[in-house]
């Protein structure tokens, strides 16, 4: 979990091109609630050492909001590389602002495996010897 959310956050951080698997996101995604969670919870413990429980409260969600900001171009980067693996361009996110629909449909996206062997917007990541398979073909004209 922890390589694909170092993956995705160092490697990729503003890499919107190419394609993410289901396990790239979703791990992304499951470091990055608990992050936040963390976050808040820190800022809450620290709220009850040194001040009240609103003061921690407070402190708790401004960390959560930086991590947010600093995480937000990752985030959309690894969004729109998963749509791109069902086929769909990263545009298609906006669908999630479709109220109860867009989210639900956006959700299954997410959850749908990607399109086998390459697409136009990358090749397969669930096959690593693609390029080699393309070596010494010859395209008739």
């Amino acid at each position: 979990m922890i390589e694909w959310y170092k993956k995705v956050v160092f490697e990729n951080y503003a890499n919107f091109t190419g394609r993410a698997r289901r396990s790239e996101y979703w791990y992304f995604a499951l470091a990055n609630g608990i992050i936040s969670i963390l976050l808040i919870l820190v800022g809450a413990i620290i709220g009850g050492v040194f001040g009240d429980a609103l003061t921690g409260g407070i402190i708790g969600y401004v960390l959560f909001g930086i991590y947010t900001l600093l995480t937000l171009v990752p985030t959309l980067g690894v969004v729109v590389r998963r749509l791109h693996d069902v086929g769909k361009s990263g545009w298609f996110y906006l669908i999630a602002f479709i109220p109860f629909i867009g989210g639900i449909w956006i959700l299954i996206l997410f959850c749908t495996e990607g399109n086998h062997g390459p697409n136009q917007y990358g090749s397969d990541p669930k096959n690593p010897t693609e390029e080699i398979n393309e070596i010494g073909k010859v395209e008739l004209q």
